[in-house]
C-alpha cells in the first residue's frame, strides 16, 4: 500500500487485510496458483453481472445486488438458520437482478461453499465479495464459480486495482470497484468496469449517508453505471434514488432480517 492509503485505511479495513495476506499464504500450501488458473480455465462461461444490472438500468427499472450474508463484525449473526440456496431461490423470485455472497469466514462467517450453493440454486450471476488483495483471489473466485468480484479501493493501491482488474477480465469475471470519498473515486475511474459501488457508510465514523452517493454520482459518466450501497431501508430511499437517476443498489442487511428475504425485496423494491 501507499503511505496514502495507510494513513487513510480504517483500522479495521487494515486489520482485515492483513488477515487476508495470512489466508492467502495458508491456503497456497494446500492449492497453487497454478492448480486455481487450471481450475478457471476449466469453469463454464460467466453469467454477465454487469450484463444483468446494465439491461434493469437501462430499463430504468432498479436493478437490486440481494446479499447473501450470515454476520458482520459489527451486528454480530444476521440470520439464523441461515441456508444459502433457500436465500437465493427467495431472491430470485423477489426480482433480484444478482446475488452477492459474502465469502469471508473470520469477520463475517462467511464461506466459498456458501456462493456455491446459492448460484447451484438460481439462475442469477453472482459475485464474490470478500476482500481482494491478490491475483491468487481473483482466480480462485473463477474457479468457484463467480461471475465478478469485488474491488475496494478504500484498501487497494492504483496499481493494484488496476492489476486485479486485468486479471478478473483476462479469466471472464466481471468487477465491482468500491469506493466511499472522491479519492478512491479518482482511482476507480482509472479502470475500465463500468460497475462503481458507492458505499454510503463512512468506514471510520461508520455513520450512513445517502448524500455520499448523491454527491459522488454527478462524477461518473454515462457509459458508466452507479450502484449505490449501505442504508437503503425504504421506499423513500430508493425513490430519492430513482430520482437522480441511479437504478443500481446493492442491499443486504435488511433483507437479511425479514422472515422472507425475496419478499422484503419486492416490497422495498417493486
Amino acid at each position: 500500500m501507499t503511505d496514502r492509503h495507510l494513513d487513510k485505511t480504517p483500522t479495521i479495513l487494515r486489520k482485515i487485510v492483513d488477515r487476508k495476506w495470512e489466508e492467502i499464504d495458508g491456503r497456497k500450501r494446500k492449492v497453487s496458483i497454478a492448480d486455481l488458473k487450471a481450475m478457471s480455465g476449466d469453469q463454464p462461461p460467466a453469467r454477465g453481472f454487469a450484463d444483468a444490472l446494465g439491461a434493469r438500468i437501462k430499463a430504468r427499472t432498479p436493478a437490486v445486488i440481494a446479499e447473501i450474508k450470515k454476520a458482520s463484525p459489527s451486528k454480530g449473526i444476521l440470520r439464523d438458520p441461515f441456508v444459502p440456496e433457500a436465500i437465493a431461490e427467495s431472491y430470485e423470485k423477489g426480482g433480484a437482478a444478482c446475488l452477492s455472497v459474502l465469502t469471508d469466514k473470520d469477520f463475517f462467517q462467511g464461506h466459498e461453499d456458501f456462493l456455491k450453493a446459492a448460484r447451484a440454486a438460481c439462475n442469477l450471476p453472482v459475485i464474490r465479495k470478500d476482500f481482494m488483495v491478490a491475483p491468487y483471489q481473483v482466480y480462485e473466485s473463477r474457479a468457484i464459480g463467480a461471475d465478478c468480484i469485488l474491488l475496494i479501493a478504500a484498501c487497494l493501491t492504483r496499481d493494484q486495482l488496476q492489476e486485479l482488474e486485468g486479471i478478473a477480465h483476462e479469466i471472464g469475471l466481471d468487477v465491482l470497484v468500491e469506493v466511499h470519498d472522491g479519492e478512491e473515486m479518482d482511482d476507480a475511474l482509472t479502470l475500465s468496469t463500468p460497475l462503481v459501488g458507492i458505499n454510503n457508510r463512512n468506514l471510520h465514523t461508520f455513520d450512513v449517508s445517502l448524500d455520499t452517493t448523491f454527491d459522488l454520482h454527478e462524477r461518473i459518466s454515462t457509459d458508466r453505471l452507479t450502484i449505490t450501497e449501505s442504508g437503503i431501508m425504504t421506499r423513500d430511499d430508493v425513490t430519492a434514488m430513482t430520482d437522480r437517476g441511479i437504478y443500481g443498489f446493492l442491499v443486504g442487511e435488511s433483507f437479511m432480517r425479514a422472515p422472507d428475504p425475496g419478499d422484503k425485496l419486492r416490497d422495498l423494491f417493486y
